[in-house]
């Protein structure tokens, strides 16, 4: 059996939702062309804002799609900061006000800690 790939993975899960690519366009934004490249492998490591995307829409695993297109190695630190960071911001979208706050609170805890040491 062939290893998983992050294409044949999306290709899958795009399939369950009997979704075409201009479905996802549409519910994404995500250029139909864009989405293509990525499920046939032309595009290995596409941005960690576009899997996130993506796994809200397939209700899959962002980590698993991560570990596919090989985030956890090959990036610095900088480039890395700046894409969890447009994460962070998509998934804060379409949340209350009052979740927000409990968001922004839970970040402001975890560097408190972190600074304590």
């Amino acid at each position: 059996m062939p290893a998983k790939t992050l294409g044949s993975e999306l290709k899958e899960a795009r399939a369950r939702k009997a979704l075409s690519l201009r479905d996802v366009e549409r519910d994404t934004g995500i250029k139909s062309g864009h989405l293509s490249q990525i499920e046939t492998g032309a595009i290995g490591k596409p941005d960690m804002a576009i899997l996130w995307d993506l796994a809200t829409l397939y209700d899959i695993r962002f980590s698993e799609l991560l570990r596919l297109a090989g985030h956890a190695s090959g990036m610095d630190s900088s480039d890395r900061a700046r894409q969890r960071t447009t994460v962070a911001l998509r998934a804060l979208h379409g949340l209350s006000p009052d979740d927000h706050a409990e968001a922004l609170a839970f970040i402001a805890e975890l560097k408190a800690r972190r600074e304590r040491g």
